[in-house]
């Protein structure tokens, strides 16, 4: 038997600050602690973790991780140009552009979960309006944020498609 189970909540905007292994530079841990990371975004496109670790192989420094996306996707900032990047998984020597610095993260995860619902259910034919909808706003954001491969890119690409039409299944 199939139980109707309640609709899934609408994601909120939230700060959450995480702490940090004792390897992650002073600057950046600093920015961790007190400035916070999104407490998600929608689904498991990102999830912050409880802890901020030193990654690595990634640039010249390194990579601060602070989060995840997806199954295996990460989320951090780059130790040498403080650009927040994404790399697909942990072993993963290249990483993704997704925002310039932590602020405009944060300011994108805030304007693209107030901007949904995308589409309400039937709206089939919003779906590539609903996408370029919000690529505008996150390029007013942040210009460099719509980057080949990156997140917002992948989220926009994923609204065009309808991915997010069912939320409440």
């Amino acid at each position: 038997m199939i139980r109707d189970l309640p609709p899934l909540p609408l994601p909120q905007y939230a700060v959450v600050r995480i702490d940090c292994s004792p390897e992650v530079p002073a600057e950046i841990a600093t920015d961790l602690r007190q400035v916070g990371v999104p407490a998600g975004l929608i689904g498991y496109e990102y999830q912050p973790l409880t802890e901020a670790t030193l990654l690595g192989g990634i640039g010249e420094s390194g990579l601060v991780v602070f989060g995840t996306s997806g199954l295996l996707g990460r989320l951090g900032i780059d130790v040498d140009s403080h650009r927040v990047v994404h790399i697909p998984k942990i072993e993963s020597a290249a990483a993704n552009h997704v925002n310039r610095d932590l602020g405009t993260f944060h300011r994108c995860v805030a304007a693209t979960i107030a901007c949904f619902p995308f589409y309400e259910e039937g709206e089939e034919d919003r779906f590539q309006e609903a996408a370029d909808d919000l690529r505008e706003l996150l390029a007013s954001l942040d210009d460099t944020a719509l980057a080949h491969n990156g997140l917002w890119e992948t989220l926009c690409d994923d609204v065009a498609m309808g991915d997010y039409a069912n939320w409440e299944d």
